[in-house]
Formats: C-alpha cells, sequence, structure tokens
C-alpha cells in the first residue's frame, strides 16, 4: 500500500487478494508488487538462457519466465531452475506432459491454460505434479486464444469473455482442490486489457498478474503499458506486472520498474529527474542523462537525481531531490550542486558527469550503511 499522509491525493490503496508463493518470492497481499519478464533465447541453450535471466535479475526482475514447448526444454529446465538467481515461471501451452516435466525440473510456477491442457482427468494430473513439487500456477487468459464457445457466446473477445473464462479455469483448479494460483487477462488492446482487470478484480481474490500483450517495440509497447498498466495499478489492482516489448528483456524490468517508482508503488535505483532542454540549458541534458542513466545502472539504493539545464526549474527541482545539478546562472562553463535540496558548491561542465556519479556513489554507499545499521539495532 502506498500511504502518504502529507500527500493524500498519492495515496494509492491496494486491492487485498491472497498471498502465493512463486518458488521464494511472495505475490499478492500485502507484498511488493513484483516485476517479470520472458526469456527469447531457445530454451536448449542453457548458456544463453541463464545469460539472459542474469541480466534481467541483475536489472531488477524478481521472476523470469522460460518457455518450454517440447521435451528439450523441459530437459534444459533442470539445469536453468538449479542455477537462476531467480525463480523461474514454466511458459506452458497444449500439452499437460510438459507442465508435469517442467514442475519435476523446479519450475517454481507453471503458467498454463487450464482450457488448453485437456480434460479434467489431465488438469488433475497436473495440479497432482505442482503440488509434490511445490510449485504455483498461472492461470493465463488471453483474449487472442478465447475458446470457441465463448466466442460464440459473446461474437467477439470481450471483458465479460475473458473473465468467464478465467473464472471457468479458477474452478477447474479449485475443484482439484489447488489454491496456489495466480490468474491473467491480458488483450493487446488497453481498453480491452484494462476492463476485463477491472471485472476481474471484483470477481476473485485470486493474486493478479498484470500485463498488455503484444504491446509492441519500445517506445509503442513503453507507451501502452504505462497507460494500461499504470491506470490499473493506480486504483490498486495488480500483484505482479510484465511489460510485453518487441526488445530485451531486460528493457522490459526497466520499463516496469519506473511504472511502479512513478506511482511510489516500488523503489529501486536512481530516479533521474531531467528537463527536456531548451535554447536556456547551460549544458547538454540529453548526453548528460543517456550518459548518468548508464554509470548509474549498478546502484540499487533508492535515491533522486534531478539534471536541469537553467535556473529556471533547476532549483526548484533540487529542492526535492537527494542529488541535483543545475547549469547556467552567473557562471558560464559551471554549474551548481545540490546535496539534500541546498546549494553545495560550483562544479564545471565538463566534470560535473564523473564529480555526480562520485556523489551518487558515496550517498548509496551512506544510505546502505545506515540502513545495515539500524537493521542491527532493530535485531538485538
Amino acid at each position: 500500500m502506498s500511504l502518504n499522509p502529507i500527500r493524500p491525493w498519492r495515496n494509492i490503496e491496494r486491492r487485498q487478494s491472497r498471498q502465493i508463493m512463486v518458488g521464494s518470492v511472495p505475490v499478492g497481499g500485502d507484498a511488493p508488487i513484483t516485476v517479470q519478464t520472458m526469456t527469447n533465447t531457445l530454451t536448449p541453450d542453457v548458456a544463453a538462457t541463464l545469460d539472459q535471466i542474469s541480466r534481467a535479475a541483475a536489472a531488477g526482475a524478481d521472476i523470469v519466465r522460460v518457455s518450454a514447448p517440447d521435451v528439450e526444454s523441459t530437459a534444459a529446465l533442470r539445469q536453468i531452475t538449479r542455477e537462476s538467481p531467480v525463480p523461474i515461471v514454466a511458459d506452458i501451452h497444449f500439452h499437460y506432459k510438459r507442465a508435469i516435466e517442467a514442475a519435476e525440473a523446479g519450475a517454481a510456477c507453471l503458467r498454463i491454460n487450464p482450457g488448453n491442457i485437456g480434460d479434467a482427468r489431465r488438469v488433475a494430473e497436473v495440479v497432482k505434479a505442482a503440488k509434490d513439487h511445490g510449485c504455483s500456477i498461472r492461470i493465463g487468459v488471453n483474449a487472442g486464444s478465447l475458446e470457441r464457445h465463448l466466442l460464440e457466446k459473446y461474437g467477439e473477445p470481450c471483458p465479460d469473455a475473458m473473465v468467464e473464462s478465467g473464472l471457468d479455469h479458477i474452478k477447474l483448479l479449485q475443484d482439484a482442490d489447488f489454491h496456489e494460483y495466480k490468474i491473467s487477462v491480458k488483450a493487446s488492446d488497453v481498453f480491452l486489457a484494462a476492463a476485463a482487470y477491472q471485472q476481474l478484480a471484483a470477481a476473485t481474490d485470486a493474486p493478479i498478474h498484470l500485463g498488455i500483450t503484444e504491446a509492441g517495440g519500445l517506445v509503442a509497447g513503453t507507451v501502452k503499458s504505462a497507460i494500461g498498466l499504470g491506470s490499473l495499478l493506480w486504483f490498486g489492482i495488480g500483484d505482479t506486472i510484465r511489460v510485453s516489448l518487441s526488445a530485451d528483456p531486460v528493457e522490459e524490468v526497466k520499463v516496469g520498474y519506473e511504472i511502479l517508482k512513478s506511482l511510489g508503488l516500488r523503489t529501486r535505483g536512481v530516479q533521474i529527474i531531467s528537463c527536456p532542454s531548451c535554447a536556456r540549458q547551460g549544458f547538454d541534458v540529453i548526453k548528460t542523462v543517456e550518459a548518468l542513466e548508464q554509470r548509474l545502472e549498478h546502484i540499487k539504493t533508492p535515491m533522486s537525481l534531478s539534471i536541469i539545464g537553467c535556473v529556471v526549474n533547476g532549483p526548484g527541482e533540487a529542492l526535492m531531490t537527494d542529488i541535483g545539478f543545475t547549469g547556467g546562472g552567473s557562471g558560464k562553463g559551471n554549474g551548481m550542486v545540490y546535496m539534500a535540496g541546498k546549494q553545495s558548491h560550483k562544479m564545471s561542465n565538463a566534470e560535473m558527469i564523473d564529480h555526480i556519479v562520485e556523489l551518487v556513489e558515496k550517498r548509496a554507499e551512506e544510505i546502505d550503511a545506515a540502513e545495515a545499521a539500524a537493521a542491527s539495532q532493530a535485531a538485538q
């Protein structure tokens, strides 16, 4: 829950859901909203798949999904799940045996569409494997693959059809006495997805996995996902998210975190507040921000940094950030460095990037040390 007593207009009251475990990661309840991505390597290429998982985890991914379409893939999962730094969700379509194999191989969760797995006997076999191996299950409803009888009933993919599909699948699991599940109702249409998720949230207390499926490339997909996921998260819906982009999975993680950070739902790394730049700028804002984003990727400590080109808005933005740099003013070729909202010292534009990186790294160390000391004192 994001509650701000000083600025109540920033409050977000999350929907109350049950909590399940995806490996060691809690999803739902009062757990932090988790960020997911999915590998796009060939799963039997274990080295490439593990490399991509590790890069995603380093960027902040809490959970990673891996496709398991064939026997070779489920066989590879055994090594992947053993060496992965984060829990692995096995993506299963159609063949129930792949789900059983994935559970046996150590998957923390099975992403299935129970309606595509087969009859109740096969669903029961998958549930037994999940129970035996401590797997949770994600019910994945997609507007592009709704059951034929629902399309005939409703005429086209619509929120009612998607939610009915999801609730039918929930019943299949509940009838098999399985309750460690989460659910998604994804669509590439933002309006359809948002409406379906709102309806689903009112119909079940299961943890909800948010996503705008097949959102597009990096720019278009980011915009669609920010609108769709952001609006739902703002109103308290969603326990775990995946931003679906035709891009490197690491970019999905970055965008997902930025969406959560913008709503105050997760904090990780340096949040840079920067101006779009104009003729007033005292230094090249765009190139500076690009360089700082790359140089500060390794910082995981939550911190705010303002990079403003001139004194029109720079001092005001610096008041609200941990560290700030404002260009322009009387000193040509120099800018003002702000620490904790107050003017600290001047720095030449030519040296400011290295200097800001040093300041951020030092401040991160101070914050981490203070938190560790507080935790140690609390444990005594």
